[in-house]
């Protein structure tokens, strides 16, 4: 398995401003793509949490959850993460929140009528919770999704009670996330250029980007680090469906293409997954940055 030198910066020069968008950028189409698209994989999203328990845990760790508590987890989508938080308290809530209003009903369906788990849809932007409403709050691979990050961080900030700490993970940079990149090169090496630019899932994949931008929204930040998160897949065709099990908005946009379309696809994998070739198939090291800050 090849992996980059974790210490290695990811580009030179000064980090990206995560806050800029592309200049055709439409955040209301965007919303409303990442609305459908999550809808639209919210079961198998699911069904494939099992990949990503580790990283889960490692994100629980972080957030120190104590009995009594009410966390809020953003971006929750079926309520993987929300469900593993309550199942580590005796006594408390947690409220999984979502724009996607079917992968939160596939979440409520799975939760089987836990009291502790409760499921409210609402744009991370413009958050229904009153002031000071949570101790904790958890964000697992959802930040770099939110246009406006610096709305959406500074509505967590006032959801938080004073002293209260949010955890955060996204994805790191591109050559250290090949789960994602392959798929997205042999995309645009396959489709012609969207007519309207899509978010960077790597965005806030440079550690000093995450931290200006959890500073910037009045949040002290106690540690950014690295988390592995390994995969393995038999053929390329596995891995095709792992990437359309996480895609999002863009899982939306692929469900519409025409079968063929869909094959080429398929087929231009096979060198983008090169690199990640092992005797039984192909296994790939990818990179989380997880985030611990608090609301002085």
């Amino acid at each position: 398995m090849k992996a980059d030198d974790p210490d290695a910066p990811a580009s030179g020069g000064r980090p990206k401003d995560a806050a800029v968008l592309p200049a055709n950028f439409d955040p209301r189409r965007h919303k409303r793509e990442e609305r459908a698209g999550y809808n639209l994989i919210a079961a198998r999203y699911a069904e494939s949490a099992a990949a990503r328990t580790a990283l889960h845990a490692a994100l629980l760790d972080a957030a120190a959850l104590q009995d009594g508590q009410r966390v809020l987890d953003l971006a929750s989508g079926p309520g993987v993460l929300a469900g593993a938080a309550a199942r580590r308290m005796t006594a408390g809530l947690v409220v999984a929140s979502d724009i996607a209003e079917g992968a939160l009903a596939e979440g409520r369906r799975r939760a089987g009528g836990d009291g502790r788990l409760l499921f409210a849809a609402a744009d991370a932007e413009r958050l229904a919770f009153a002031d000071a409403a949570f101790d904790r709050l958890l964000c697992g691979l959802g930040l770099m999704f939110f246009p406006d990050a610096a709305r959406a961080l500074a509505e967590m900030r006032r959801v938080l009670k004073p002293g209260g700490q949010a955890v955060f993970s996204v994805w790191g940079a591109e050559a250290r996330v090949p789960l994602v990149a392959c798929a997205l090169r042999g995309i645009r090496r396959v489709l012609p250029p969207p007519k309207v630019e899509r978010l960077s899932p790597f965005r806030f994949g440079e550690r000093e980007t995450l931290r200006r931008a959890l500073a910037g929204a009045g949040l002290e930040v106690d540690s950014i680090a690295a988390h592995s998160l390994d995969c393995a897949f038999a053929a390329p065709l596995d891995y095709w469906q792992t990437f359309r099990d996480l895609a999002g908005g863009a899982a939306q946009g692929l469900a519409r293409l025409p079968q063929e379309t869909l094959a080429r696809l398929e087929t231009e994998l096979a060198p983008e997954l090169a690199p990640w070739r092992e005797e039984t198939g192909y296994a790939m090291r990818n990179e989380v940055l997880l985030a611990v800050a608090r609301r002085l």
